[in-house]
């Protein structure tokens, strides 16, 4: 099977010119500003249009046919290109920061990871920040569409089991799937407006609004703040943007069967029910904890916690409070929250709750049989018995996940970086949650201070987290190039 690489051409130059529309945006807001910017976004954007351009009139002759080794370059591919062409309005910018910091913001962005490297956002152009919530935001839609609607065609991670749900085999409540991508870009398109309206109603400024929708529905957590969404200090909008933040990390395909089937199958689907239990467990333990500080109210503590437990679980990553102030036992419960993640068929990152739920049946089917070496034991999920090897790519993918974290770590200590950085590190930039913990890179902190050694290797952490790991590392098999 040889390696078409036009339709990767093809493809690149789609993205790109979409990246140069896309700037468009920033470059009217400056200039509307008068501002010097605005010819650093236009100048960009003619670039990547025109470059865009080329590769798809120098392709547009492809087979239409792709294969598994052309879709898992053409991914990869994908994300380091829309990276690269994303950081250059931030390096060309009056930001006088390295490619490096450049590439690192842009990877972030677009992964919907959150980590930066910036300061001072406050005082930054308007069309800096609109820049990075665009990335983001555009990030999200890509990342729906690979979760969705590659992933289980390329039989990773157990996504086998989200196959019915986005072809044309699945029930009548679910549309074709020329026009699933459609609909899901409306879902995403209804929940970042609605979300958006909720933000203006409750006293954000029209920019502030527009950018937050963006970073809150694509669980990308950007803010044209330095103080995250600890700067809008009214509960009433961090419970908000707490329900907004839940919604983007439950599966868009539910909201697709809602929309166009009437079908409201959220209370029917194991990962959702089991995604909300453990919200309001620990949500539960963890305020009664803030609370017996006695620094706190008991609303307070209850809107920072759920906020900040759902803003990690989502890997959105805002912040309103520094929680690793509340003492230790938030810092490690916090920290083994970056890994859990929400929902898989949302636009949140870490190992997701539907492989945290087949790997915890997979533990009781293994001790049943223990006890009972020649009981039959089904492991279902969804009611629907799982198979075999769908349970063994599943462990399989978790064991791999833990692998690369710890390979990470240490990488990062031989950096320099002190163990609670560097393992807060992998573990961010892998599960695509944003902040960290610690004095460095934690809540109140940020990434401009570490080695670009270290930030070039989160840059590919974030990389292979947001495409699950082996997406990434097949095209480094010998098997990928053979015909």
């Amino acid at each position: 099977m040889t390696m078409d690489f036009k339709i990767i051409g093809f493809t690149l130059g789609v993205l790109i010119t979409i990246i140069g529309v896309a700037e468009l945006f920033p470059a009217a807001l400056e200039f509307s500003y008068s501002s010097a910017e605005a010819g650093n976004f236009f100048l960009n954007a003619i670039f990547c249009l025109f470059f865009g351009g080329c590769l798809i009139m120098g392709n547009k002759s492809f087979n239409r046919q792709i294969n598994v080794k052309q879709t898992f370059m053409l991914t990869s591919i994908s994300w380091v290109a829309l990276s690269f062409f994303s950081a250059l309005p931030l390096y060309f910018s009056n930001l006088e920061i390295s490619f490096t910091d450049a590439f690192f913001e842009a990877m972030s962005g677009v992964t919907t990871t959150g980590s930066t490297v910036l300061s001072r956002l406050d005082s930054l152009s308007y069309g800096i920040l609109l820049w990075r919530s665009i990335m983001q935001w555009i990030g999200g839609i890509g990342l729906i569409a690979f979760v969705i609607i590659l992933l289980p065609f390329l039989r990773v991670g157990g996504m086998q089991l989200f196959q019915t749900e986005s072809s044309d085999k699945s029930d009548k409540t679910m549309p074709k799937s020329e026009k699933l991508m459609q609909h899901l870009i409306f879902s995403y398109c209804l929940l970042t407006f609605l979300c958006f309206i909720f933000y203006l109603e409750l006293g954000m400024s029209l920019f502030d609004a527009i950018n937050h929708a963006m970073t809150t529905i694509s669980t990308g957590g950007y803010s044209t703040h330095d103080a995250s969404f600890g700067f809008f200090d009214g509960m009433d909008m961090q419970l908000v943007c707490t329900f907004f933040m839940f919604l983007g990390g439950l599966p868009f395909i539910l909201y697709v069967r809602f929309l166009y089937g009437k079908d409201f199958a959220f209370l029917r689907d194991e990962q959702v029910v089991l995604f909300f239990k453990i919200v309001v467990v620990l949500t539960i333990i963890i305020t009664a904890y803030v609370w017996s500080l006695g620094e706190l109210s008991l609303a307070r503590s209850f809107t920072y916690v759920i906020f900040n437990i759902v803003s990690v679980m989502t890997t959105t990553g805002f912040a309103t409070v520094d929680y690793t102030l509340w003492g230790p036992f938030s810092i490690v419960m916090f920290f083994f929250l970056t890994y859990v993640g929400a929902c898989a068929g949302s636009t949140s990152g870490g190992l997701k709750v539907m492989r945290i739920s087949i790997t915890s049946k997979a533990v009781g089917h293994q001790v049943n049989k223990l006890i009972f070496p020649n009981g039959i034991f089904p492991l279902r999920y969804q009611g629907e018995a799982v198979e075999h090897k769908i349970v063994l790519s599943v462990l399989g993918f978790c064991g791999l996940y833990f692998l690369i974290n710890a390979l990470m770590t240490v990488a990062l200590g031989m950096m320099g970086l002190d163990f609670e950085t560097a393992i807060s590190a992998a573990a961010t930039s892998i599960a695509n949650v944003g902040p960290g913990i610690g004095g460095i890179i934690g809540p109140a902190g940020n990434f401009e201070s570490l080695p670009d050694a270290a930030k070039w290797l989160l840059c590919v952490g974030m990389l292979i987290g947001r495409l699950e790991i082996l997406t990434v590392l097949v095209i480094f098999t010998p098997n990928c190039w053979r015909p």
